[in-house]
């Protein structure tokens, strides 16, 4: 079998057809599927960007001590997460990260990499790559004696929103230390909390003075609308962060040198991310009573970006097609998700604000 056989429909061109029959309304199509960011990069980062643009040779796959350190930096300051400069590892956007970490860990067949019931794609897509087995559960305890090496936890959750309390993390870390499993924690949308404060797997509260086993990946595309930089960073154990070293130094792996500069500046400002997150709330408040008074139930949803929504006369797919072919509104169908989604839809709060409001607009149209 190929590698390419190995993997399923890519997940946005699943939904296309859904994007062209929402482009027919009068007014255009108001797109919530993709959290794609919209807003224009912080001048804070592309001036570090342009200031780094005479960049002819080779960047460090390891990242610049400058890099490092303010990663090191905004982990303290934000998560109240302690680790050294010495233990973070830039990455080319953490999707590149999630689907290529079973193979950088070495899994193959007979390996099980476990993830969420309801999850971001790319975690099933990464133990694909690597021939080995995915189990989606929720429940560590089901899953028996199969030889685990890996378990992704992410919180707040794509695409529920849902937020996982330190006594559940806490229990997934000693599970996963017990069986010398790594646990891998996506913690994209962390700075987003709403009706609820997520915590880091690397607190101590949740793994006590030591990382060991651990490693949470950190994506700068929502925090500072860096998307089109594929900007992140990875750490923890530092064993672990020191063999993903060495295997992405010979595989090319390298952040642009441009790109860590302007990295290293969005993590040293708090002010850009502190207006981009008002400007998500602003948005999930109108979404959120423009879908309620439509009739719509919200389930979870406390953090991230996304609501995660279910209509009373519609599953998933069906209540997808119903907002794109009458309303001109683009969200992604539950399903795409996992089987435990098949009712629900998945609304992202990243559409401009013109067009959030227009979505209002014609919600109110469905108002039972």
């Amino acid at each position: 079998m190929t590698l390419a056989a190995r993997l399923p429909a890519f997940t946005w061109d699943r939904i296309a057809p859904l994007g062209e029959k929402a482009g027919l309304h009068p007014d255009g199509a108001v797109d919530l599927s993709m959290g794609t960011p919209v807003d224009p990069v912080p001048d804070v980062i592309r001036a570090a960007l342009a200031a780094a643009s005479d960049a002819p040779g080779y960047p460090a796959t390891r990242g610049t001590a400058a890099l490092r350190t303010a990663a090191a930096g905004w982990l303290a300051r934000s998560l109240s997460v302690p680790t050294s400069p010495d233990d973070v590892l830039p990455v080319i956007g953490t999707k590149e990260f999630i689907a290529w970490l079973p193979v950088m860990l070495g899994l193959g067949p007979g390996d099980v990499m476990v993830y969420p019931e309801l999850a971001y794609p790319t975690y099933d897509i990464g133990a694909r790559l690597a021939g080995a087995s995915a189990v989606a559960s929720d429940s560590l305890l089901a899953l028996g004696p199969s030889r685990v090496r890996l378990v992704w936890v992410n919180s707040p959750s794509n695409p529920t929103g849902r937020v996982l309390p330190v006594s559940h993390l806490r229990k997934v870390v000693e599970w996963a230390r017990e069986r010398g499993a790594v646990v891998a924690s996506d913690e994209c949308y962390i700075t987003l909390g709403w009706e609820a404060s997520p915590v880091s797997v690397l607190h101590p509260s949740v793994c006590g003075e030591s990382h060991e086993g651990v490693l949470a990946v950190h994506s700068l595309s929502k925090r500072s609308n860096l998307a089109g930089y594929r900007a992140g960073f990875v750490t923890g154990d530092p064993s672990l962060v020191t063999s993903l070293l060495a295997i992405r130094k010979q595989a090319g792996m390298m952040v642009p040198g441009p790109v860590q500069a302007a990295l290293t500046a969005a993590l040293s400002d708090e002010a850009h991310a502190v207006a981009q997150r008002e400007r998500y709330a602003a948005r999930r408040s109108v979404l959120r009573a423009a879908f309620t008074a439509a009739g719509w139930s919200v389930d979870h949803s406390e953090a991230g970006l996304y609501l995660w929504l279910t209509h009373p006369d519609h599953d998933g797919w069906s209540a997808a097609e119903l907002l794109a072919v009458e309303y001109g509104i683009v969200v992604t169908p539950g399903p795409v998700y996992g089987p435990a989604g098949a009712r629900h839809v998945r609304v992202a709060l990243t559409a401009a604000d013109e067009r959030v409001a227009a979505a209002a607009s014609r919600l109110a149209l469905l108002r039972p």
